[in-house]
């Protein structure tokens, strides 16, 4: 069986790649190709279009680059077609895959989406194409189902995936400070997101408390596709440590983050890491989103929470005072951390338990082997 995968962002190789190593566990004679990055390569996918060529952000970013966008479905279109794939999976990156999935379907194309569009969030009209193009929709998180449910979408939530990713093996706080030639300060961990137009939005306000905290050493978790020399142009110096491949760790043995909305808020909860919750677009783009989006929260924590259990600093209210105010908090008051380390367990309670990925992947198989029952010529 050949199956196409598209993941177009750095989290989606993370949970495209776990996916992919439960299908072959469960399937050997797999044959996988499609876009991710170099996790999904190491686990078995012949990646042919790199996520660091596709990450644009925001409204007026993405008109900007319109030009590459085309080109990149007109790619993917004739790639599918000389391949010639038995299923199509789709994971996250909705601005690019629910087209895909439309084309998909219109080729007689069976679509599996992993990881929903946020529906919920905005553009809920989306749910009509999800229902007519996609098979069948695996959900992360656990008031997704009844949504999509709701419009009439087969769903299917296996729970969070992030609970796969953490370490068996977890690695001592005196060994990861030996490893890293840290000192005995304690640590504050920077996220400051995955693409250069949010890094570069975010990080240099994130830097500044350095100044304010002099008895902590800062430091910059870097993102899967990007280089130590961007972030010191960034910063215009190399002041403050980048670590690759080693996130994980970090979120365990930071006393603190300040973290850029996304993915990585989660994972810095399942984590029990103290966080301030940060973002900044262009004016034009926050102002556009704010009439759009219809939410309480903006981080997946407060959402799946639903009370703000982490602070959230965005746009206007992301400044050098407010940043340090909450930064405080998290550091001296032990009621917030206390509260925190409640939401916190909480919260992996509601994400249910790992083995997301394993149970994705058994759920695909016998959705595809039904598939492939029922139309015998089919690809």
């Amino acid at each position: 069986m050949k199956i196409y995968i598209i993941a177009g962002e750095a989290s989606g190789d993370l949970h495209g790649s776990n996916l992919v190593k439960e299908l072959l566990r469960l399937n050997t004679s797999l044959q996988l190709r499609g876009w991710g990055g170099d996790l999904m390569t190491n686990a078995g996918v012949n990646v042919v279009k790199h996520y660091r060529d596709l990450a644009f952000m925001g409204f007026i970013e993405v008109v900007k680059n319109l030009s590459t966008i085309m080109r990149n479905f007109r790619f993917c279109k004739e790639d599918i077609l000389a391949y010639r794939p038995d299923a199509l999976i789709l994971i996250d990156y909705p601005g690019f895959n629910l087209r895909m999935a439309k084309w998909a379907h219109e080729q007689g194309i069976p679509v599996l989406y992993y990881i929903a569009p946020q529906a919920w969030a905005w553009k809920e009209n989306r749910v009509h194409a999800m229902r007519k193009h996609i098979d069948q929709l695996y959900v992360v998180l656990p008031f997704e189902e009844s949504f999509f449910q709701k419009h009439g979408i087969s769903v299917f939530y296996s729970g969070h995936p992030l609970l796969d990713t953490e370490e068996t093996n977890v690695q001592s706080r005196d060994a990861f400070f030996k490893q890293h030639a840290f000192s005995d300060q304690p640590l504050i961990a920077l996220l400051p997101g995955s693409r250069k137009q949010e890094i570069r939005a975010m990080l240099p306000l994130m830097a500044r408390m350095k100044a304010h905290y002099p008895e902590y050493t800062f430091v910059i978790a870097g993102a899967p596709g990007q280089t130590p020399s961007f972030y010191r142009e960034v910063l215009a110096d190399d002041s403050i440590p980048v670590l690759f491949g080693a996130t994980s760790g970090l979120l365990r043995h930071a006393k603190a983050g300040l973290i850029t909305s996304g993915t990585a808020t989660l994972e810095a909860g399942i984590s029990g890491l103290p966080q301030v919750v940060c973002y900044k677009g262009s004016a034009i783009s926050y102002a556009i989103a704010k009439r759009l989006v219809k939410v309480k929260y903006i981080s997946l924590v407060n959402l799946i929470l639903d009370k703000p259990a982490v602070r959230e600093l965005i746009q206007h209210d992301f400044n050098e005072e407010s940043l340090k105010t909450a930064l405080d908090g998290l550091l001296n008051d032990t009621a917030v951390g206390a509260e925190l380390t409640s939401d916190y367990a909480h919260l992996r309670t509601c994400l249910g338990g790992p083995g997301a990925s394993r149970r994705t992947a058994t759920h695909m198989l016998k959705i595809l082997q039904e598939h492939s029952n029922a139309s015998p010529t089919a690809r």
